[in-house]
């Protein structure tokens, strides 16, 4: 199966989660392709039913692995071999989604700035499946007027926007100098690892172009924040 293939297919799977086969269709249809997702599957039912009975619940863990495996899969910069690979760290990743990190997801609102806010859908799905909240903005200026709105727990840009092509820091920038110290992190591709250094210099918290790091951390910062 093609790297678009896999994306496609784990895409379908996130909505058709949340809408209704699970669990017994969601098993039927994954058993009918690749390896690669074969594989996954297996670690899906590895963690999916251990959380049975507390807060973060199978349907809620398996919502949030394939919605961040189509995220990976979406990456078209990745060999497919490399994709499988992440994708099945994602089972070691939502497996240590604990009650506690639902609880505090839960009370979590986060500003995510892009000006393609639909290339992020599925890694804002598998945040919102443990209860996240999300404020999205297209522009540094509307990001500015949303953070004055509205207490925030965490702040997600991408890098570069139109007229300014390291607008994430741009934004980082203006934040810090007005004494605004909600965590910070970077979402780009592959250019934003340049700057990793420099961002974490100007305050960010991290800087990354995978949707299993992304989640990581983002599970890091609102956990430091209760």
């Amino acid at each position: 199966m093609t790297a678009d293939g896999v994306a496609k297919l784990l895409d379908g799977i996130a909505h058709l989660i949340g809408a209704f086969i699970w669990p017994v269709g969601i098993v039927a249809v994954l058993f009918l392709f690749a390896e690669p997702i074969k594989e996954f599957l297996a670690s899906l039912t590895e963690f999916s039913f251990k959380g049975a009975g507390f807060e973060a619940s199978a349907k809620r863990k398996t919502e949030v692995a394939a919605a961040l495996g189509a995220a990976i899969a979406k990456q078209q910069d990745q060999h497919p071999e490399t994709i499988a690979q992440q994708t099945r760290l994602v089972g070691e990743i939502v497996d240590s989604v604990s009650p506690r990190s639902v609880r505090e997801a839960k009370k979590a609102t986060i500003l995510w700035v892009d000006d393609h806010p639909t290339n992020n859908l599925n890694e804002r799905r598998a945040l919102e499946a443990l209860g996240v909240t999300f404020v999205l903005a297209t522009s540094t200026e509307e990001a500015l007027d949303q953070i004055q709105k509205q207490p925030l727990q965490l702040i997600i840009s991408d890098l570069g926007r139109p007229r300014d092509s390291m607008a994430g820091l741009t934004l980082l920038d203006k934040l810090r100098a007005i004494g605004n110290k909600t965590p910070f992190i970077i979402y780009a591709g592959s250019r934003g690892l340049t700057i990793i250094d420099e961002a974490k210099r100007k305050g960010a918290f991290g800087v990354t172009n995978r949707p299993d790091d992304l989640f990581k951390l983002v599970i890091s910062v609102i956990g430091q924040q209760q």
